[in-house]
Protein backbone atom coordinates (compact mmCIF):
# COMPACT_ATOMS: atom_id res chain seq x y z
CA UNK A 1 0.00 0.00 0.00
CA UNK A 2 0.91 3.70 -0.49
CA UNK A 3 1.89 6.43 1.87
CA UNK A 4 -1.47 6.88 2.52
CA UNK A 5 -2.30 3.78 4.38
CA UNK A 6 -2.29 6.38 7.92
CA UNK A 7 -5.67 4.93 9.29
CA UNK A 8 -5.83 8.47 10.93
CA UNK A 9 -5.25 10.28 7.78
CA UNK A 10 -5.77 8.15 4.81
CA UNK A 11 -4.96 11.62 2.87
CA UNK A 12 -1.73 11.61 4.85
CA UNK A 13 0.99 12.19 1.80
CA UNK A 14 -1.10 14.95 0.32
CA UNK A 15 0.30 17.80 2.63
CA UNK A 16 2.70 20.92 1.32
CA UNK A 17 5.61 22.41 3.26
CA UNK A 18 5.45 25.94 4.19
CA UNK A 19 8.74 26.75 2.76
CA UNK A 20 7.53 25.41 -0.95
CA UNK A 21 4.64 27.45 -1.48
CA UNK A 22 5.34 30.21 -4.09
CA UNK A 23 4.93 34.27 -3.23
CA UNK A 24 2.54 33.65 -5.27
CA UNK A 25 0.62 31.22 -3.80
CA UNK A 26 0.32 27.68 -5.10
CA UNK A 27 -2.63 25.82 -6.50
CA UNK A 28 -3.30 21.95 -7.54
CA UNK A 29 -6.01 19.86 -7.97
CA UNK A 30 -5.27 16.14 -6.91
CA UNK A 31 -7.49 12.71 -7.68
CA UNK A 32 -6.85 9.98 -4.76
CA UNK A 33 -5.41 7.21 -5.82
CA UNK A 34 -6.97 3.44 -5.98
CA UNK A 35 -5.32 2.65 -2.67
CA UNK A 36 -5.92 5.83 -1.01
CA UNK A 37 -9.72 5.47 -2.17
CA UNK A 38 -9.75 2.17 -0.40
CA UNK A 39 -7.78 3.63 3.03
CA UNK A 40 -10.67 6.60 2.79
CA UNK A 41 -13.55 3.48 2.43
CA UNK A 42 -12.03 1.70 5.94
CA UNK A 43 -11.42 5.11 7.52
CA UNK A 44 -14.75 6.43 6.95
CA UNK A 45 -16.41 3.01 7.40
CA UNK A 46 -19.13 3.21 3.88
CA UNK A 47 -18.85 0.46 1.60
CA UNK A 48 -17.53 2.78 -1.58
CA UNK A 49 -15.49 5.66 -2.34
CA UNK A 50 -15.44 5.41 -6.10
CA UNK A 51 -13.19 8.82 -6.83
CA UNK A 52 -12.49 11.64 -4.94
CA UNK A 53 -11.03 15.09 -6.32
CA UNK A 54 -10.28 18.05 -4.38
CA UNK A 55 -9.07 21.52 -6.26
CA UNK A 56 -7.31 23.74 -3.75
CA UNK A 57 -5.15 26.99 -3.44
CA UNK A 58 -2.49 28.13 -1.00
CA UNK A 59 -1.57 31.48 -0.32
CA UNK A 60 0.36 33.36 1.80
CA UNK A 61 -0.90 35.82 4.66
CA UNK A 62 0.89 39.10 6.18
CA UNK A 63 1.96 37.81 9.12
CA UNK A 64 3.51 34.52 8.21
CA UNK A 65 0.14 32.30 8.34
CA UNK A 66 -1.34 30.60 4.98
CA UNK A 67 -5.21 30.31 3.27
CA UNK A 68 -5.78 27.09 2.50
CA UNK A 69 -8.94 27.23 0.16
CA UNK A 70 -10.87 24.72 -2.11
CA UNK A 71 -13.51 22.05 -2.60
CA UNK A 72 -13.85 18.49 -3.01
CA UNK A 73 -16.43 16.31 -5.24
CA UNK A 74 -16.40 12.55 -4.12
CA UNK A 75 -18.98 9.89 -5.65
CA UNK A 76 -19.43 7.40 -2.37
CA UNK A 77 -21.81 4.57 -1.41
CA UNK A 78 -23.32 4.45 1.85
CA UNK A 79 -25.30 1.82 4.15
CA UNK A 80 -28.95 2.43 4.21
CA UNK A 81 -29.93 3.25 7.64
CA UNK A 82 -32.68 1.50 7.72
CA UNK A 83 -32.17 -2.07 4.89
CA UNK A 84 -28.22 -1.64 4.61
CA UNK A 85 -28.42 -1.69 0.85
CA UNK A 86 -26.08 0.57 -1.13
CA UNK A 87 -27.06 3.87 -1.35
CA UNK A 88 -25.34 6.31 -4.18
CA UNK A 89 -24.21 9.92 -3.33
CA UNK A 90 -22.38 12.72 -4.31
CA UNK A 91 -20.27 14.51 -1.95
CA UNK A 92 -19.59 18.48 -2.81
CA UNK A 93 -18.16 20.75 -0.48
CA UNK A 94 -16.47 23.57 0.20
CA UNK A 95 -13.37 24.15 2.53
CA UNK A 96 -11.57 27.73 4.05
CA UNK A 97 -8.84 27.59 6.58
CA UNK A 98 -6.13 29.18 7.72
CA UNK A 99 -2.82 28.00 8.95
CA UNK A 100 -0.83 29.96 11.94
CA UNK A 101 2.23 28.69 13.55
CA UNK A 102 0.70 30.62 16.70
CA UNK A 103 -3.16 30.89 15.79
CA UNK A 104 -3.80 33.17 18.76
CA UNK A 105 -1.51 35.18 17.23
CA UNK A 106 -3.75 35.87 14.34
CA UNK A 107 -4.94 39.57 13.61
CA UNK A 108 -8.88 39.45 13.89
CA UNK A 109 -10.78 41.84 11.25
CA UNK A 110 -12.98 44.03 12.77
CA UNK A 111 -16.47 42.48 14.22
CA UNK A 112 -16.43 39.59 11.78
CA UNK A 113 -18.62 36.75 13.11
CA UNK A 114 -16.53 33.31 14.05
CA UNK A 115 -19.16 31.71 11.67
CA UNK A 116 -17.85 34.20 8.94
CA UNK A 117 -14.38 33.78 8.81
CA UNK A 118 -11.81 31.06 7.88
CA UNK A 119 -11.31 27.78 10.49
CA UNK A 120 -7.62 28.35 12.17
CA UNK A 121 -5.57 25.61 12.55
CA UNK A 122 -2.17 25.46 13.58
CA UNK A 123 0.95 25.19 11.34
CA UNK A 124 2.60 22.13 13.02
CA UNK A 125 6.41 21.76 11.70
CA UNK A 126 5.95 23.53 8.54
CA UNK A 127 3.27 21.62 6.88
CA UNK A 128 0.30 22.43 5.71
CA UNK A 129 -1.85 19.18 5.99
CA UNK A 130 -4.04 19.68 3.15
CA UNK A 131 -5.21 15.86 3.15
CA UNK A 132 -6.54 16.05 6.83
CA UNK A 133 -8.53 19.51 5.77
CA UNK A 134 -9.98 17.15 2.21
CA UNK A 135 -10.63 14.08 4.59
CA UNK A 136 -12.37 16.15 7.21
CA UNK A 137 -14.49 17.85 4.78
CA UNK A 138 -15.47 14.74 2.81
CA UNK A 139 -16.57 12.83 6.48
CA UNK A 140 -18.87 15.72 7.20
CA UNK A 141 -20.02 16.11 3.78
CA UNK A 142 -21.60 12.58 4.36
CA UNK A 143 -25.14 12.02 4.79
CA UNK A 144 -25.47 10.64 8.46
CA UNK A 145 -28.32 8.67 7.98
CA UNK A 146 -28.81 7.86 4.81
CA UNK A 147 -31.70 6.30 2.95
CA UNK A 148 -32.72 3.92 0.01
CA UNK A 149 -35.75 5.52 -1.89
CA UNK A 150 -38.66 4.54 -0.34
CA UNK A 151 -37.31 2.55 2.75
CA UNK A 152 -39.60 2.25 5.76
CA UNK A 153 -38.85 1.25 8.87
CA UNK A 154 -41.98 -0.63 9.60
CA UNK A 155 -41.40 -2.35 12.63
CA UNK A 156 -43.77 -3.00 15.24
CA UNK A 157 -43.59 -4.36 18.64
CA UNK A 158 -45.28 -7.40 19.02
CA UNK A 159 -46.72 -7.10 22.19
CA UNK A 160 -48.42 -3.63 21.13
CA UNK A 161 -50.28 -5.79 18.17
CA UNK A 162 -53.56 -5.57 20.16
CA UNK A 163 -55.57 -2.65 19.25
CA UNK A 164 -56.48 -1.85 22.54
CA UNK A 165 -52.60 -1.57 23.21
CA UNK A 166 -52.08 1.23 20.97
CA UNK A 167 -51.63 5.02 21.67
CA UNK A 168 -49.06 6.97 23.90
CA UNK A 169 -49.44 4.83 27.33
CA UNK A 170 -49.73 1.13 25.70
CA UNK A 171 -46.20 0.72 26.97
CA UNK A 172 -47.66 1.14 30.62
CA UNK A 173 -50.38 -1.38 30.14
CA UNK A 174 -48.18 -4.25 30.56
CA UNK A 175 -47.99 -2.43 34.44
CA UNK A 176 -51.72 -2.14 35.04
CA UNK A 177 -53.06 -4.65 37.43
CA UNK A 178 -54.61 -7.47 35.82
CA UNK A 179 -52.55 -7.62 32.45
Amino acid sequence: MSQSADPINPLASWGHASADIPTGGLSRTRKASADECRALEQALRIPSVASLEASYRIAGLSGGGYKLSGDIKADVVQACVVTLEPVPALVADRFNVEFWSDPASREEKGDQSVLEGADVEPLIVGQIDVGRIVFETLSGGLNPYPRKQGAEFGWQDPALAKPELQGPFAALAKFKPGS
